[in-house]
């Protein structure tokens, strides 16, 4: 929270710039145009009171899935056993555990029965954000090269962002809704219709029209927010009185004021101005970059921070945690360089990133630019609207042009760079977290591959998914690699239920096993038998998509019935004691996809030491993958080589006549 004496500053900074723009800015402040990125007629949160409630299922579906996902993971007599320990677990200590987990649901109508489990388990994890949890979605290069400049991309998406809040806040962003058939619904007559059903109702409203309204309630969490270590677990931090953005380039960090005292956008040419002043400050790197303390374990970090606000920089920690979201200006040029830009944008050095921020809009030298978001907040469905919505508004509804001059007051009226007061402890421990950064970075390796020649066209022609067909090529890579197979994680979003989160697809199964045997055997079956059990793949993959899509896979369900069973105490169910729970946990190839015409790509870490992070794309006009290991438990780059043969094999298979 502020201090008094600050709040008193800021307000007293802003309401003289207020004066001074007032005349010629009174007629702009009011215009809708400017400060809503959308004026949707059906509210924002309109749907979210009768959204379904995320399904507790059944525990004997739930042990038919766990045990169908185990089956080619395990041994004949390791199957036998974990088996055995299901059968137990479903007709025994599994069924008080469901009965706990019903009544508790019952309960907490408001909420479901993963959200407040999940928040917890990412908020007590003590391993440091970057690589691990914060991902990164690299935005499309603006079509015209004048406005993909830093500064005006920069100040472009700033202002998109700021209109994007502000619908938001207003309650006229327009809802997610998911349309089956989007010629049919996502029409006037839907918005009209729906819009004049109570929220009680207007669900179900839109169920009738075949369409989905999704959980909205993350979206809250996009602006003002940060996650702020302590010892044990973290917590989130969300304010209502932040009218700043936090900046960061070469390690410095600035407070910008972005709003007037009544809550409106300010100028284009007054964030224009801000923004020219700070990327042409002269000011060299940060000695002692204080941001790199964010890649610090959580712990580590906890006890630095509560040192750095004993010392004199509290005032300074509140400005960033209030701040409406972090602007990292980068000084490097990407150009072509794909694997520069998956590199900085998912980790970089540290020294200029503050991890912590719900999430940080980074813009580099020549305006190439993405988004790297903490994630124990939410997930990628609200930063993919958001990056999509922006991009949109930026791109096709540019405030700044290459004529666009900057204002004529002072720009440092509205620009406030943050000293920090940092005794030796502080110092030293900021170079111990960049020396083992630097460590961790330099034994990360990204490697991807870019199909321009494959597509989702082709796939759709012979009727399989593309999911499926990507992840087949996944499991057949790395078997082709390693020869064996291993626990695969897909996420799947949950958000058509009320504080959904995710479910996981567990993408390799008996169907993509045998298919991967009999495509890297030496007596290879025919193509008319590889394309038939290809297409079974796709089919079970199918079915996999919509159970966890529908709240029914078995991964949260058995993690929510854990919880209980440790608080419960006592000894734990065989199952989960089990090394083949640990060994489906233990996730080797961790994956994800957000596909999107306003994403270049993405990226994250992989999720245990020896295994692969793999971000992918699927286009009308492409497919493509990154992949990311830790030397020399893995290499991405043999991963990925692997992943081009499996690619060819399978696009020659259902190119194939037969």
């Amino acid at each position: 929270m502020y201090s008094s004496q600050v709040v008193f500053k800021f307000r007293k900074l802003k309401s003289s710039f207020s004066v001074i723009h007032s005349c010629r800015w009174k007629s702009t402040q009011k215009n809708d145009d400017y400060q809503f990125i959308q004026r949707s007629k059906v509210p924002t949160m309109h749907f979210q009171k009768s959204l379904p409630r995320l399904p507790i299922p059944k525990l004997e579906d739930t042990c038919k899935r766990y045990l169908a996902a185990q089956m080619p993971l395990l041994k004949e007599n390791e199957f036998k056993q974990t088996k055995q320990y299901v059968t137990r677990f479903c007709e025994v200590e599994g069924k008080s555990l469901q009965e706990q987990l019903k009544d508790w649901d019952a309960k907490n109508k408001h909420t479901s029965y993963i959200c407040e489990s999940w928040f917890d388990m990412y908020l007590r994890d003590r391993a440091p954000l970057p690589i691990n949890y914060n991902p990164a979605i690299i935005f499309v290069n603006e079509s015209r090269p004048e406005y993909n400049t830093q500064l005006i991309r920069a100040t472009n998406m700033l202002i998109s962002s700021l209109r994007f809040m502000k619908s938001l806040q207003a309650g006229i962003l327009k809802p997610e809704v998911f349309h089956l058939n989007p010629k049919k619904s996502d029409t006037p007559l839907f918005y009209t219709v729906t819009r004049m059903l109570p929220p009680s109702v207007s669900w179900y409203g839109a169920y009738l029209f075949n369409a989905y309204p999704l959980d909205m309630s993350q979206y809250t969490g996009l602006f003002n927010a940060t996650r702020i270590p302590e010892i044990g677990k973290d917590r989130i931090f969300r304010s209502s009185t932040g009218s700043h953005i936090l900046v960061m380039k070469k390690g410095n960090l600035y407070t910008v004021s972005v709003l007037d005292k009544n809550g409106n956008i300010l100028p284009p040419s007054d964030l224009l101005a801000s923004m020219k002043y700070i990327i042409d400050d002269t000011s060299p790197a940060a000695e002692y970059p204080i941001g790199i303390l964010t890649t610090e374990q959580r712990d580590t970090w906890a006890q630095v921070r509560k040192h750095l606000a004993d010392t004199g920089n509290s005032e300074n920690l509140s400005m960033i945690d209030s701040s409406i979201f972090c602007l990292i200006l980068d000084d490097l040029t990407i150009g072509e360089n794909i694997h520069l830009m998956l590199q900085n944008f998912l980790h970089g050095d540290g020294t200029n990133r503050w991890f912590d921020k719900t999430f940080s809009l980074c813009v580099a030298g020549d305006g190439t630019s993405a988004v790297n978001f903490e994630h124990s907040w939410g997930d990628g469905v609200a930063v993919l609207r958001y990056i999509q919505d922006i991009h949109k508004d930026s791109t096709a509804n540019p405030r700044v042009h290459t004529g666009t001059q900057t204002s004529g007051g002072d720009p440092a009226n509205l620009v406030r760079r943050l000293q920090f007061s940092l005794d030796e402890t502080s110092k030293r421990a900021i170079l111990d977290a960049r020396k083992k950064y630097r460590a961790t970075c330099d034994s990360l390796r990204i490697d991807f591959v870019k199909y321009e020649e494959y597509d989702r066209r082709i796939c759709k022609q012979n009727q399989v998914s593309p999911d499926s067909i990507m992840q087949l090529g996944f499991q057949a890579a790395f078997h082709r690699l390693h020869g064996k197979y291993v626990s695969t994680y897909e996420s799947c979003s949950t958000a058509a239920f009320r504080h959904g989160r995710t479910e996981t697809i567990r993408p390799c199964t008996s169907a993509t096993t045998e298919f991967c045997d009999a495509l890297n055997s030496a007596d290879k079956p025919s193509n008319a038998t590889l394309k038939a059990m290809l297409k079974k793949c796709s089919q079970v993959h199918a079915t996999l998509t919509k159970e966890a899509a529908m709240g029914q896979g078995f991964d949260r369900h058995l993690f929510a019935l854990r919880i209980l069973a440790e608080r419960n105490g006592g000894q734990l169910p065989a199952l989960y004691t089990d090394p083949a729970f640990k060994a489906i946990n233990y996730n080797v190839l961790s994956t994800s996809t957000l596909s999107s015409k306003a994403v270049m790509a993405g990226n994250f870490g992989p999720v245990v030491k020896d295994g692969f992070g793999v971000a992918y794309t699927i286009l009308d006009d492409m497919l493509g993958a990154v992949a990311t290991s830790y030397l020399p438990h893995q290499d991405s780059r043999a991963f990925i080589d692997s992943l081009k043969v499996s690619f060819q094999q399978i696009f020659d298979i259902l190119n194939a006549k037969v």
